[in-house]
């Protein structure tokens, strides 16, 4: 191992910073890890003993972290049987869950029993695809409009010099979207199974280098801010970010009172009155807690978590129907998952996407886990609402989400 290197910069009487060691190739190998690991616990004056305790491959992490000194260990728990009727996520389902919350499997198994109990969801993805969105800047509107008419007898030179830095991401379209003398270029691509940013960005880059050289040199930035990468915006309601997913169950009344504890017309009537709060704060999308499901569910089969952010934009919607039932819906319009790239394919995430039959490509792959996910949400919005309706909710956070002390501490 090499020296700790000093600040490059040091401010005008401070200490030198100490930096991590850089170690030869990049420090992935077991004893590499562990040195950097030693260094770290000589620096701090703690001991990382569970974190050094870990089965992924440290080879393996290579590309998806860097300074590698173990891994952290999250619970992961087992909710189902889940139904689902999808055109690719046909059958019964068992749904791992990696979370700390205590009450949140129990919830989300809850809410699967209501569903499976009443023959299951229905799913359907209606787009699959993501975006990145540059922005080029002009003199004047008149440049601005005029480039923005030019571009699209372009296309298909723009698809050329794109698709040439890839071999599975496929431009679709792009849209030319005005602000003053700037104009912000929508460029979709389909992905396949991965989630795909870096591809498409590295795709977007060449394209643009091409417009450029081609139309008159527009200046720009890759990044505009309009794609909504891992933050959450109103264009996502319209989907072009990921997989628009909707999912549906319609509940009997006796599958309402034996699983959820309450009555259709509770049910609704609870949809009603929180919908109202949500208005009240200006919130994008209505839901109860699409963020819990999906947190647990990415972290436990390696999708990249900060798309919590944009794939938790949606619309929940509980319908009382003539003949009593309860239509349940989840709309998620910007779901962004993958089941190749990315951390899917290290060891516990590769196992948990097992359990999902989700590791192979086309229609065991991407597909497939946003159905699961949008059928895995529905649950968890059925028993949130259903908590809420019965007043258990709080009940059921003292008897299952709550570490309490030993008797007599």
């Amino acid at each position: 191992m090499s020296e700790p290197l000093s600040d490059p910069i040091p401010l005008r009487g401070a200490r030198p910073l100490k930096l991590v060691p850089r170690l030869k190739e990049q420090g992935y190998d077991r004893p590499q890890v562990a040195k950097r690991r030693a260094w770290v616990e000589e620096m701090t004056g703690c001991h990382l003993e569970e974190v050094g305790s870990f089965t992924i491959s440290s080879d393996e992490m290579r590309g998806n972290i860097e300074n590698p000194i173990g891994a952290v260990q999250m619970p992961v728990g087992v909710a189902g049987p889940l139904r689902v009727h999808g055109r690719y996520a046909d059958g019964t389902f068992y749904v791992p869950l990696a979370t700390t919350e205590g009450a949140l499997v129990r919830s989300y198994e809850r809410g699967m029993v209501a569903i499976t109990r009443s023959g299951g969801a229905q799913v359907r993805v209606w787009i699959d695809e993501n975006r990145v969105c540059p922005v080029f800047f002009f003199d004047d509107v008149a440049a601005a409009y005029d480039f923005a008419q030019l571009l699209p007898d372009h296309l298909d030179s723009i698809r050329a010099a794109a698709e040439s830095t890839t071999r599975h991401g496929k431009l679709l379209r792009i849209e030319c979207l005005p602000v003053g003398r700037e104009v912000i270029v929508n460029f979709s691509y389909f992905t396949a199974d991965a989630h795909g940013m870096n591809m498409i960005v590295k795709a977007t880059d060449e394209a643009c280098r091409w417009i450029r050289e081609h139309l008159n040199g527009p200046t720009y930035y890759i990044f505009s801010g309009y794609n909504s990468e891992k933050r959450a915006s109103g264009s996502l309601l319209a989907g072009g970010k990921g997989k628009k997913v909707t999912a549906g169950v319609r509940l009997r009344p006796e599958v309402i009172k034996a699983v959820l504890h309450t009555t259709p017309e509770g049910l609704v009537d609870m949809w009603h009155h929180t919908v109202l709060g949500h208005m009240q704060t200006g919130t994008i999308g209505y839901n109860g807690h699409y963020a819990n499901g999906l947190t647990a569910l990415f972290i436990a089969t390696g999708q990249d978590v900060a798309n919590v952010a944009n794939s938790a934009v949606g619309i929940t919607n509980f319908e009382l129907l003539p003949s009593g039932e309860v239509y349940a819906s989840v709309t998620l319009p910007s779901l962004t998952v993958a089941t190749v790239g990315g951390g899917t394919r290290l060891g516990t995430s590769r196992e948990c996407l097992e359990m999902l039959g989700c590791t192979g490509y086309g229609p065991e792959g991407a597909v497939k886990l946003a159905e699961i996910t949008g059928a895995t949400l529905l649950a968890g919005e059925l028993s949130m609402g259903g908590a809420i309706s019965s007043g258990e909710f709080v009940a059921a956070h003292e008897s299952y989400g709550r570490n309490r002390p030993e008797e007599g501490s």
